[in-house]
């Protein structure tokens, strides 16, 4: 059984194959493949590259090549709701292309020929993840991070959500885009650029997938201010210390 680690972030992808025991490394469109172990576990690790092209392309070839048994997916998001804070973790139930719209043919975020508009994530990697989240926020976040970087992005005492997931290709950054989102997808939590794609991928395989992502921005006017900076001094240690565990625990 090999977990396939997908990550959204560069930096994420650099610090995991760092902890992780190396076995191998295969260079494949752009993209390094990390083959090896974590926490005991078999996984192959790659930085999946931005958009839902690239991720999904990422995806398929987890699955043909690595023969991966499950995929795990890792990044920042933006924030839909407005009770979300920069720090906080949601655990994807439903992924959502907020984008998708292929109407009159199909209805508006309808995929076509598959008569969904959403995908679930696999239950138990849900709830491991949230298990995982739950720890690293409660016990670790404030250590990995730095007391001096948590107070300067804002994050005192980090939360764990658990809802739907958007996905789009295009960065939201400001109030109107966010609300346009948010009226496509009344349900989602927040807004990221690959999840729903990968979703989409693991649903038409067979392959259970989970997603976890960082509250790095407001999805608003001051979201690349707030994603550049959070990206930098936060995002990869979310990504290492939620990842571990949740490798550890399935």
């Amino acid at each position: 059984m090999t977990i396939g680690i997908m990550t959204a972030m560069p930096e994420e992808a650099i610090l995991l194959a760092r902890e992780m025991r190396r076995e191998s490394e295969r260079t494949h469109g752009g993209r390094t493949y990390y083959t090896g172990e974590l926490e005991g576990r078999r996984i192959v690790l790659v930085f999946s590259r931005m958009g839902k092209v690239a991720s999904a392309a990422t995806a398929q070839h987890l699955i043909d090549v690595h023969r991966v048994s499950s995929i795990i997916f890792s990044g920042v998001a933006g924030a839909l709701d407005p009770n979300l804070r920069v720090g906080d973790v949601v655990v994807g139930k439903r992924l959502w292309q907020h984008d998708m719209d292929a109407s009159p043919i199909f209805p508006p975020l309808e995929i076509p020929l598959l008569g969904a508009s959403s995908f679930e994530c696999d239950f138990r990697l849900r709830e491991i993840l949230e298990q995982s989240a739950a720890e690293f926020v409660r016990h670790d976040s404030q250590e990995a991070i730095g007391s001096a970087a948590a107070a300067e992005l804002g994050i005192p005492s980090p939360r764990v959500f658990s809802g739907d997931i958007a996905s789009g290709d295009r960065f939201v950054a400001s109030g109107a885009d966010r609300e346009a989102v948010r009226s496509r997808v009344p349900s989602a939590l927040c807004v990221e650029m690959e999840g729903g794609a990968v979703a989409q991928v693991c649903h038409e395989q067979g392959i259970p997938l989970g997603v976890v992502r960082v509250i790095s921005d407001s999805a608003n006017e001051y979201a690349a201010v707030d994603f550049d900076l959070f990206v930098k001094k936060a995002a990869s240690q979310y990504g290492l210390g939620i990842v571990r565990r949740t490798v550890a625990k399935s």
